[in-house]
């Protein structure tokens, strides 16, 4: 089975995945610019059993960023490392910058465009919705 690591940017939290990277989403909602720093965040789900913390436990600190999701973080470096979400424990969200290890797959869409930056444009043809897939009208369909 696959694993991959991942780790905060001053190295003291680490951890490590098993198996399958679920779906790869570009996440531009207002909540991931601003936690990232960036245009979006590139973001995986996975199995909270696919999860361990490798080191560093004792340096994570939590911010619930809305009722139902918590975002985990280094306290020294600040390094963005995971999300949990209430109504589903035994999901946990990945941002894909911190991983290291040979990824399978990549972006499959990119979600939450209805509060995209506005300074950036998105040029590649995945599609676009305004939420999440599904739940949300396509904003754009790349295969028209």
């Amino acid at each position: 089975m696959s694993k991959v690591t991942g780790k905060c940017l001053c190295e003291t939290v680490s951890y490590e995945i098993e198996g399958p990277l679920g779906p790869i989403f570009n996440c531009h909602c207002s909540k991931c610019r601003r936690w990232h720093g960036a245009a979006f965040r590139t973001r995986a789900s996975i199995g909270s059993d696919q999860f361990r913390w490798l080191s560093g436990e004792q340096n994570l600190t939590r911010y619930g960023s809305s009722e139902n999701v918590t975002k985990y973080f280094c306290k020294t470096c600040g390094s963005p490392l995971i999300s949990t979400y209430r109504d589903r424990p035994e999901v946990i969200g990945v941002p894909l910058g911190g991983l290291e290890g040979d990824i399978q797959g990549g972006p499959e869409a990119h979600i939450f465009t209805g509060s995209k930056a506005s300074w950036h444009q998105i040029t590649d043809s995945l599609p676009q919705f305004e939420g999440w897939p599904g739940s949300e009208s396509r904003v754009r369909d790349t295969n028209a």
